[in-house]
């Protein structure tokens, strides 16, 4: 259906408005579920939608396992009674605290988090021996991102054998995020993807030997998917996959998501004869990429961003154009999981109209 993010009752909707299309997320969900194959290798990330509504369409599929980045996702994983919650993110100052707490409160959720320096293994140790607990940790490795993790080899050796001699900690295995694999030819991504988990594997191989209990892997995001799902040992952990965006569709073709959230918005001025101001500034809207590289307008593919603030767009027509000020426009979004996060909720479509909003709960970082 050519237009199916088209809404029968747009004028009850305020805007900027983030429509979200249940029938579309299940699809994804049910997509994820045949591309891994065995359900208990699945750990989405919660970033992308942070609502427990679509977290339970995810629960009621049979996934029971979950990955997330702030205290808050924690907190809403918990209280919807997931049972294995990795909080991937380094845990200092009062972080540490709210991460004990959430173990206290949510006694049916398995929760670990991330270590990658001696320190932090050190210090979540004697927190939890003071607490009286069991923290278990997954020692972080760095693959090439080049943002947290530590260097593969001797390096995460050390710490990993480190770590199991701690009182309090329950090294779990080994985490690793490669967001900065992006090549959009998937043979040649997955020759990437191969070269970075041969160093992992041969840890694991070393560790075997020093007979370690055997890790667990928990590697990549949305691109290394398809690649590490066939990869019958370890977990993955896309996010994106459930909203999907323009950005990935874009970028990664061989993945048949679909997009199930969708920006409406309306031209609130016509400052020249070929310009349209539209309400989808930065605070409606991800905006780290290039301007011309934040929206796709799904029914005006010829309009191009010339400029963009806090509350506005403004937008270049063909000559020739017959928009009028009041006019609804539908977008996607080129990067889902920051917009997601600029909204309080998410107005649910069916039937090509809103009966619903979901409040996005896990966009506070202090619930």
């Amino acid at each position: 259906m050519g237009n199916w993010y088209k809404i029968n009752n747009e004028n009850e909707v305020d805007s900027p408005a983030l429509l979200v299309y249940p029938d579309r997320v299940q699809c994804n969900i049910e997509l994820a579920m045949s591309m891994i194959g065995e359900v208990s290798r699945l750990r989405p990330h919660v970033k992308t939608h942070k609502t427990k509504e679509i977290l339970q369409l995810q629960l009621n599929a049979g996934i029971t396992k979950f990955k997330c980045a702030t205290i808050a996702e924690a907190k809403m994983l918990g209280e919807c009674g997931a049972l294995d919650v990795l909080l991937a993110y380094p845990l200092y100052g009062p972080k540490t605290g709210r991460f004990l707490a959430l173990i206290k409160s949510y006694r049916g959720t398995k929760f670990s988090t991330i270590i990658d320096n001696e320190g932090a293994a050190n210090t979540l140790s004697e927190i939890a021996l003071a607490a009286g607990e069991i923290i278990n940790t997954y020692i972080d490795l760095n693959v090439g991102m080049g943002r947290t993790g530590i260097s593969l080899g001797e390096a995460a050796l050390s710490l990993y054998r480190h770590s199991c001699q701690l009182a309090g900690l329950v090294v779990q295995g080994f985490h690793a995020y490669d967001g900065h694999v992006r090549e959009v030819n998937l043979e040649k991504r997955k020759a990437i993807c191969d070269r970075n988990f041969e160093p992992v594997a041969a840890m694991i191989r070393e560790l075997d030997e020093e007979n370690y209990p055997k890790p667990q892997i928990i590697i990549g995001g949305s691109p290394s998917f398809p690649i590490y799902a066939q990869y019958s040992e370890v977990e993955c952990s896309p996010g994106t996959f459930v909203l999907w965006d323009k950005g990935y569709s874009d970028t990664l073709p061989e993945q048949r998501f679909l997009a199930a959230a969708v920006l409406l918005c309306r031209i609130v001025s016509m400052p020249g004869p070929d310009l349209l101001c539209i309400d989808l500034g930065y605070k409606a809207i991800a905006s780290e990429n290039l301007l011309e590289r934040r929206v796709y307008f799904l029914n005006a593919e010829d309009l191009e961003p010339v400029s963009h603030s806090e509350e506005h767009m403004v937008l270049k027509a063909p000559s020739g154009q017959s928009w009028q000020v009041g006019d609804v426009l539908y977008a996607l979004p080129i990067h889902i999981c920051p917009t997601v996060a600029l909204y309080d909720r998410l107005t649910v479509v069916q039937g090509q109209r809103t009966t619903d909003t979901w409040k996005v709960v896990a966009r506070k970082r202090y619930p």
